[in-house]
């Protein structure tokens, strides 16, 4: 899949960072994305895969803001990685209203929960200050689409896994990727009970 299939406002972004063309885990990942499947993207770091994440998300929400609600859900480790990711979709949302808020513990839970409540696209999260909000029924996670885990490699440490695991169980319908160096065995379960077909990419 080549990188002028994707949103006008997109593909500008993408050339303003200087990428001429996928790299390979890119171009096998970015088509599985948009197609709706549910994928594990096992790859090295340096292979692409966040940025293959951040692009796939920005294709799905079609670059547009759309009522209050979140339509995608990015786990992360903790604030670090938070904030790195929100770094990273800042880089291609740009020509885009697309709303990105970031969760994570050491910030005011009050002002997290209000810049939530006024309406926004993307949630980049921790496990434990997400589950706080939405046991709060502070997140509606009616018109989510997408369920994302970037490195996921941090959940099997502490309760990081059965934290993120809960989400699935409110969800009818969504799209689950997840993103990895290396495919974990404990993933099997989550094939079992709710990514259903789940194709796994390699790079």
């Amino acid at each position: 899949m080549s990188f002028k299939k994707l949103i006008e406002p997109l593909n500008n972004a993408i050339a303003a960072q200087g990428f001429e063309a996928p790299l390979p885990f890119q171009n096998q990942a970015l088509s599985k994305i948009k197609s709706g499947a549910n994928i594990f993207g096992i790859a090295p770091k340096g292979s692409g895969k966040t940025t293959t994440m951040v692009m796939g998300v920005v294709q799905k929400l079609e670059g547009k803001a759309k009522d209050d609600s979140a339509r995608a859900i990015v786990f992360a480790k903790d604030k670090e990685a938070v904030l790195e990711l929100h770094r990273e979709f800042r880089k291609f949302t740009k020509g885009t209203d697309l709303r990105v808020c970031c969760v994570y513990e050491q910030h005011n839970i009050d002002d997290q929960r209000d810049e939530i409540y006024f309406g926004v696209d993307i949630i980049i999260t921790t496990p434990k200050r997400f589950n706080r909000l939405f046991f709060m029924n502070n997140v509606h996670v009616g018109e989510l689409k997408l369920f994302v885990v970037d490195d996921a490699e941090f959940l099997f440490r502490g309760s990081n896994l059965a934290d993120v695991s809960r989400l699935p169980e409110s969800l009818e319908r969504c799209q689950y990727l997840v993103f990895s160096t290396k495919y974990d065995a404990r993933f099997d379960r989550w094939q079992e009970k709710f990514m259903y077909n789940s194709q796994i990419i390699k790079g």
